[in-house]
């Protein structure tokens, strides 16, 4: 096994409890996000998928529909840290760890390949980001005027790597109307809840703890770049409709309210 694809799927959560297993016009969100990933994933060698709890129904849950589940200690506070975990379980520990946020069932299409092949290519730790044109990004300033801390966006280098993430949206934009009329899309970089590691460098983010903007932020991300560790950003093409993370009943609401109006992007597995 090189690549260890772990969803992180802890039972408490303040803001939605038991969140992995709550419905989504009728399939939990565990199993949606389960069924991406395995679609993701296809005929790869080399790549095995994993659920990491710390609740005996949700890894019954996860077997029940055809995937593997590790046991993790119900004091590990990050996806991060359960994904850690689930590597360290297994016989042999994999070069690169994925850790597939349990919340963000309708990643793009070409995000976890991407970041499997960036960790290929030398990257430290990568994760996708979608460039989001102008309709895109008055969807999210809205959708944030009722789930502020739903969402998350980059600023990034020309060659790739985060300069920084933030629940806010950066960066801020000077003379907008202008660039409106001059540019398709926006300089805004939205985040996608993906982020695959070399084992050294989560071994390393691990052994230190959380920091101050960190904290602030609520995006454990944030302690890499405080760390000095490089994260390099892959662009990939937006999914069918919006990618952000399930975190409150709002965010399921809207959820509902798209697979009604677009269909249900989740693949039948």
């Amino acid at each position: 096994m090189n690549h260890l694809v772990v969803i992180p799927a802890r039972a408490g959560s303040s803001r939605l409890p038991r969140k992995p297993l709550r419905l989504i016009a009728g399939r939990t969100l565990l199993h949606r996000t389960i069924a991406m990933a395995r679609a993701a994933i296809g005929d790869r060698d080399g790549v095995a998928l994993t659920v990491a709890t710390d609740d005996a129904e949700i890894a019954d849950h996860a077997r029940a529909v055809g995937c593997d589940a590790v046991m993790t200690d119900s004091a590990i506070a990050t996806g991060s840290g359960r994904a850690l975990a689930a590597a360290l379980a297994q016989p042999i520990a994999p070069r690169f760890v994925i850790n597939l946020q349990g919340d963000s069932p309708f990643q793009p299409k070409g995000a976890l390949g991407s970041v499997i092949a960036a960790l290929e290519a030398g990257a430290h730790v990568a994760t996708p980001v979608i460039a989001l044109d102008w309709p895109a990004l008055d969807a999210l300033r809205d959708h944030k005027t009722r789930s502020p801390f739903s969402g998350t966006t980059c600023a990034r280098s020309p060659d790739g790597h985060a300069y920084w993430f933030s629940k806010a949206i950066i960066p801020a934009i000077r003379n907008e109307d202008s660039l409106r009329a001059r540019l398709p899309r926006s300089p805004v970089w939205r985040h996608v809840g993906l982020y695959g590691y070399a084992l050294d460098a989560l071994r390393r983010f691990e052994a230190c703890p959380p920091t101050a903007l960190e904290n602030l932020e609520g995006l454990e991300q944030l302690r890499l770049l405080e760390l000095g560790i490089p994260v390099m950003t892959v662009p990939v093409d937006p999914p069918s409709f919006d990618s952000s993370g399930i975190d409150t009943e709002a965010d399921i609401s809207r959820v509902e309210a798209l697979i009604a109006q677009h269909g249900d992007p989740t693949p039948s597995l």
